[in-house]
């Protein structure tokens, strides 16, 4: 993966809300940005009137969090269209099956993500994503993702509790460590991607890969509801010490 250049990385230090301005107003990926904004403007028959975002996505959730989650990227009708990760992409979407175990885990108040406004919030917890921008097929490329970087490392620095990540399949688990890299907190050896397996960093805190609840994992069964709450269960009694 090619890595950020230093004249990319925003200053870290800054709020989230600052964070937050300058993830959205980020211009660096032209394929991205056109995508999106053109699949906000041909959009779903069924969001047919509704105004997309079709910008590029912040996190969300608790600013105290202790669990960091790392998703991916922005669903193209999902968080492209409602402005927030892991939000509108249906039910039995990725966003639901997520939030549900959340929900169990007693870090989300409600068990599905459907718009903005619909009351959900996260307790000790804040999402993320690796890429702020719906990519094409959702394959980003690692250009793109290394783009990306220096966002993930300015919400990390902005989020000062952080003790456990949970990174949503591989590219967020390797856009995480590269993050660390990048930072000067590399793991040797590098840590590999496993569902449910976690990795002690540098830093002190701790990394635990799971699969990505997407459709394709969730209707497989390769990715189980039992299988995600092990490893909110898993991350919570880390927090608890």
């Amino acid at each position: 993966m090619k890595r950020p250049r230093v004249d990319d990385q925003p200053v870290v230090g800054l709020s989230l809300t600052a964070v937050r301005d300058q993830i959205v107003h980020c211009e660096r990926c032209p394929r991205l940005r056109s995508y999106c904004v053109r699949i906000g403007r041909e959009k779903r028959r069924a969001y047919r009137e509704e105004v997309y975002w079709a910008r590029p996505v912040p996190g969300f959730g608790d600013p105290d969090a202790r669990l960091l989650i790392v998703g991916l990227a922005p669903a193209a009708h999902g968080a492209n269209r409602t402005g927030r990760v892991f939000t509108g992409d249906g039910a039995g979407g990725s966003g639901d099956f997520l939030m549900a175990a959340l929900h169990r885990a007693g870090f989300a108040n409600l068990p599905t993500s459907q718009s903005v406004d619909d009351g959900l919030a996260l307790r000790d917890a804040y999402i993320t994503a690796a890429i702020r921008c719906a990519p094409p097929d959702n394959k980003p490329t690692p250009g793109e993702i290394a783009h990306c970087l220096p966002h993930l490392d300015a919400e990390v620095a902005a989020l000062r509790g952080v003790e456990v990540v949970v990174a949503l399949g591989k590219i967020a688990f390797d856009a995480y460590l590269h993050m660390l890299e990048y930072r000067g907190l590399a793991l040797r050896p590098r840590a590999q991607f496993a569902h449910s397996v976690s990795h002690s960093l540098p830093d002190g805190g701790t990394l635990i890969g799971c699969y990505h609840p997407s459709r394709q994992n969730t209707n497989t069964g390769r990715l189980t509801p039992a299988m995600m709450d092990d490893v909110f269960q898993f991350a919570r009694r880390v927090i608890a010490g």
